[in-house]
């Protein structure tokens, strides 16, 4: 399960993503409302983790534009805030639970889970190209009804691409929207994971949804 955690609070959050990962997520972490409104719109995540007070943009104004978009991923919202008003706010613009801090992690973790088991329950539709099917909160792919094995990586380069089916991006584009601050290494690492995914997803059923456009990067195309 992959969750994105947005807080300032740099000390905290190292701390939250040391113990999520000990408990077996992915954890993708952003320090203020700009990069966390930005990594929560362009990524995929099975839960986000939200502060309140945050610079930039506050957590309500975040949760809100994922709403408004139709994003249902859940949101657990962190606040110093404990009033009554404030909580109801959070929850009034689509929140689906909070913790007020300081607050134990065994609470945070038996709240993530709950939240996940409640969301497996309406899955929303899945992101399609043609017959190929994208299932973010499971991360599973599918082609004409039969399952694609992908690791973590691959899913994450695929449901890029498919969210922007018809449009063209550039490897810099899937450098930072896939990759993001762990790439390190060559640019070339894309074409790489390009290939994978064709040999994958296109060549054993005779298709061709991921395009090469020379000079300009990549396109998902229904086929």
């Amino acid at each position: 399960m992959k969750l994105l955690l947005v807080d300032d609070d740099v000390k905290l959050a190292g701390t939250l993503e040391r113990g999520l990962r000990a408990e077996g997520f992915q954890v993708e972490r952003a320090d203020n409302g700009i990069d966390g409104a930005w990594r929560a719109a362009e990524g995929s995540y099975d839960l986000i983790l939200l502060d309140v007070m945050l610079p930039g943009r506050d957590g309500y104004r975040i949760c809100a534009d994922l709403r408004e978009r139709g994003d249902l991923t859940p949101v657990l919202m962190l606040t110093a805030k404990d009033g009554p008003l404030d909580i109801t706010e959070g929850l009034d613009l689509g929140a689906d639970d909070y913790l007020t801090k300081p607050f134990a992690f065994t609470v945070l973790v038996a709240r993530i889970h709950a939240l996940l088991r409640r969301a497996a329950v309406g899955v929303p539709a899945p992101m399609a190209v043609g017959d190929l099917e994208l299932e973010l909160r499971t991360r599973r792919a599918r082609r004409a009804g039969v399952e694609i094995p992908l690791t973590a990586r691959e899913f994450d380069l695929l449901a890029f691409l498919v969210r922007r089916a018809g449009q063209v991006v550039s490897k810099q584009q899937i450098l930072a929207g896939v990759w993001e601050d762990e790439f390190e290494g060559d640019p070339n690492v894309v074409e790489v994971y390009v290939a994978r995914l064709r040999r994958k997803v296109d060549a054993p059923y005779g298709r061709q949804t991921i395009e090469t456009v020379r000079g300009a990067g990549y396109r998902a195309v229904p086929t």
